[in-house]
């Protein structure tokens, strides 16, 4: 008889690029996948996938099985769904992708909470240097920045500016920018993400500047990674300036290890974005989670004042 387990490893075959992609997505080892595998294919009496001393692919039989045990994972999911809402209780898994530091940072705490509210609910963060495209099965990514040629339905959950810091040291030692053009004579910091073009840096006048117009920077950078903790540590360590999310430079500006520069420039702005399926193919629990980040992330001022329960009178 096939069971669930066997639905799910097809599925994985299907979807993940390779055997040990598969395996991590079922959290099982490599050998123990193929020993399902084999179990699999004897109860089919079917060879669901060719093996080769670098990879496996899937027959043709493979790909159909695949494809009908992708169809009824999701029915079965659509059956539990359609119940969770007559109770209000969420159950099953919840796989949320997200960049790594913003998923340490703000992601992780969110679904701390999230779980907390629901605790029938398992919930799965997978944090990685490009969550978009690259979602594999997640049920939601959460991605900073622009999302262009998607099929998933993008929601803005907080608008995150971009802000240019140095340390109060390499301001003392190299002089503070004045203008956009005078970045050309300092040594800048990169991050490379999202398969942008780090070495472009579009600025325009901020509000309440006393003019001038946008501009576009193309600036030879000192130093380049991809990950933005390394690049502000850098700039803290007085290495050079660095264009970073606000939401990851207020803390240090704040605390006077980073000074922001230009502040009256608008560099471009990196929204923070909730990537869920249409939905015709969202599940309730990642419609819950939406409603809940979007609650989480907006703004104090944003959110409806909280009714305050009148007192109740005193007996004469």
């Amino acid at each position: 008889m096939i069971q669930i387990e066997d639905l799910q490893l097809a599925a994985a075959l299907l979807r993940e690029p390779s055997l040990s992609a598969a395996a991590r997505s079922l959290d099982v080892t490599p050998p123990a996948l193929s020993m399902r595998l084999r179990k699999l294919e004897a109860t089919l009496g079917l060879a669901l996938a060719t093996r080769t001393a670098r990879r496996l692919s899937l027959t043709s039989e493979g790909e159909r099985f695949g494809r009908e045990a992708q169809a009824l994972l999701a029915q079965l999911d659509g059956l539990r769904d359609s119940l969770q809402r007559d109770d209000q209780r969420l159950t099953g898994t919840l796989r949320v992708a997200a960049p790594f530091g913003y998923g340490r940072a703000r992601v992780a705490p969110m679904l701390a909470r999230f779980a907390r509210l629901h605790p029938g609910l398992r919930v799965q963060l997978d944090l990685r240097e490009t969550p978009w495209p690259d979602k594999h099965d997640a049920d939601a990514v959460v991605h900073i920045g622009v999302v262009r040629d998607s099929s998933w339905v993008a929601r803005t959950l907080q608008s995150n500016a971009r802000w240019l810091c140095a340390s109060p040291g390499y301001l003392r030692a190299h002089g503070t920018p004045q203008t956009p053009r005078d970045l050309a004579y300092h040594a800048c910091i990169s991050i490379r993400e999202n398969d942008e073009d780090v070495t472009l840096w579009h600025v325009r006048p901020g509000q309440g500047s006393t003019g001038g117009r946008g501009e576009t920077l193309r600036i030879q950078p000192a130093f380049v990674t991809n990950d933005g903790s390394v690049a502000r540590h850098w700039a803290e360590q007085g290495l050079g300036l660095v264009l970073r999310s606000e939401w990851d430079a207020a803390e240090a500006v704040a605390s006077g290890s980073l000074v922001r520069v230009l502040a009256d420039w608008d560099f471009d702005s990196a929204p923070v974005v909730l990537l869920v399926p249409s939905r015709k193919g969202r599940t309730a629990r990642v419609q819950a989670l939406v409603g809940f980040m979007e609650e989480a992330l907006q703004p104090p001022s944003a959110r409806p004042p909280k009714t305050q329960k009148k007192a109740p009178r005193r007996a004469l």
